[in-house]
């Protein structure tokens, strides 16, 4: 034991004396730890903004409350915020958050218009994504790796110590596993250290990060591995390092740009934008429709206000709202066509990651960190539910009741108290979450 901690001791002073080696490392550390920081910002950024909207959307709800007795007014100007909070693992993977809307105000009107008409930041700010910890650890960590180990050999045979290093070294470990195991060490440290800091400010589940360490040495290790055997019969370090990185360049950029080309060009999907023009223009074309056109339309769908749809003047709010209710049912072959491609999509995505260690261990990340586009699936499920519990609430008071007591109020439904429970929610993976998504 006291031999094999001296070979480390000695390897340590080693890669202590070889400054190049000294400053990849602090690079390293400084990369990560930024990329931690930045991931911790924009959590708290999200969790802020979601608090700040949630304290306006309850002012603005009792005020429209207030000022307003009319079922239909009411439905009409009392908007519900609806989100998806960041888990406590995001801070690491942010992943589909800068592309899917995480939070949405919601009214009693058409639904497909309000979920595609989101407030999504700058679309080419979003394309070009964010520094996070998956980032580093998964695209960049493997080139860090190649230039810690690609002239393991080489620098020793260029220098000719080589065969009287390996002819005077008790072991091979005594030598080379030593010298391995040191810098493997060195760079898994530098990386991690971050986001163990990230991870207790952020209150992290232990499993969670476990689990991310399990796969984080796992994935470093295989970079290393493939290093020191291409390695370790070259003469030329720049050949090994150009071998090395032209495969690093194959798995993380290459695979994953021509799999996704592939993917948009043989999964065929509407544009969320049909889906809200598709809508809008049924909402418009109702206006000149005879109001018996759309109460039949609305009744073939809601056969229990059946008795309840005649009108007695020109305008009335259950004729108004029938027609949003409509005009979303005539977008719902598009809608559900656009859910389904974009499930297909994903799934497709991750056959392609097992060609792309990277991207496998990307994919990995988000889903325990919730940031993936199931996330963003169930997310748009729940929305879906609570507009739904919005129709079922207002349809009384629309249909038969006339106004609602103020009393009454207190039972409107709220995002928060319809959020589904982890028992009720769909299945992240398979057929059901799809199943789930199709049934408003």
């Amino acid at each position: 034991m006291s031999y094999l901690l001296k070979q480390l001791a000695r390897e340590w002073r080693f890669l202590l004396r070889q400054k190049y080696l000294v400053v990849l490392l602090v690079c390293t550390f400084v990369m990560s730890g930024f990329a931690v920081f930045s991931g911790l910002s924009e959590v708290t950024q999200q969790k802020q903004t979601i608090e700040r909207l949630k304290a306006a959307d309850l002012t603005d709800l009792t005020n429209v409350q207030h000022k307003y007795e009319d079922p239909g007014l009411l439905a009409y100007y009392s908007f519900h915020l609806t989100y998806s909070s960041p888990s406590n693992l995001a801070f690491a993977a942010l992943g589909e958050r800068d592309i899917y809307p995480w939070k949405h105000r919601l009214n009693l009107l058409a639904l497909e218009g309000q979920i595609y008409e989101s407030d999504a930041q700058n679309a080419e700010l979003a394309q070009a994504g964010k520094i996070d910890f998956v980032f580093v650890v998964s695209a960049l960590a493997p080139l860090i790796v190649i230039l810690l180990f690609h002239d393991l050999f080489a620098n020793e045979r260029t220098s000719g110590r080589h065969d009287l290093l390996v002819t005077t070294a008790r072991s091979y470990f005594a030598l080379w596993g030593a010298r391995i195991t040191v810098r493997l060490i060195a760079v898994i440290v530098c990386l991690m250290l971050p986001f163990y800091i990230g991870t207790l400010l952020s209150h992290s589940a232990l499993a969670d990060v476990a689990f991310v360490t399990f796969i984080c040495v796992i994935y470093i290790a295989f970079w290393t591995a493939l290093s020191v055997w291409w390695g370790k019969n070259a003469s030329s370090a720049p050949r090994v390092a150009s071998t090395l990185i032209g495969f690093w360049v194959l798995v993380a950029f290459i695979i994953p740009i021509l799999g996704d080309l592939v993917i948009n060009k043989t999964v065929h999907s509407p544009k969320g934008g049909d889906i809200v023009l598709t809508q809008r223009e049924a909402v418009n074309d109702a206006w000149d429709l005879p109001k018996k056109t759309t109460m039949d339309a609305f009744v073939a769908s809601n056969p229990q206000w059946k008795d309840h749809v005649d009108m007695q003047s020109e305008f009335e709010w259950k004729w108004y709202y029938a027609f949003q209710q409509v005009g979303d049912e005539k977008a719902g072959e598009l809608s559900h066509a656009y859910r389904d491609a974009a499930h297909t999509k994903y799934q497709l995505a991750g056959i392609v990651s097992w060609f792309s260690p990277p991207l496998l261990l990307q994919r990995s990340f988000t889903r325990l960190a919730s940031t993936d586009a199931l996330a963003a699936f169930r997310y748009e499920y729940r929305m879906r539910g609570f507009h739904k519990s919005l129709r079922e609430f207002y349809y009384p008071w629309l249909f038969i009741k006339g106004n609602p007591p103020k009393a009454g109020l207190e039972n409107m439904p709220s995002f928060k108290k319809t959020m589904l429970n982890e028992m009720d929610e769909p299945e992240v993976t398979g057929v059901k979450l799809k199943e789930n998504l199709s049934v408003n």
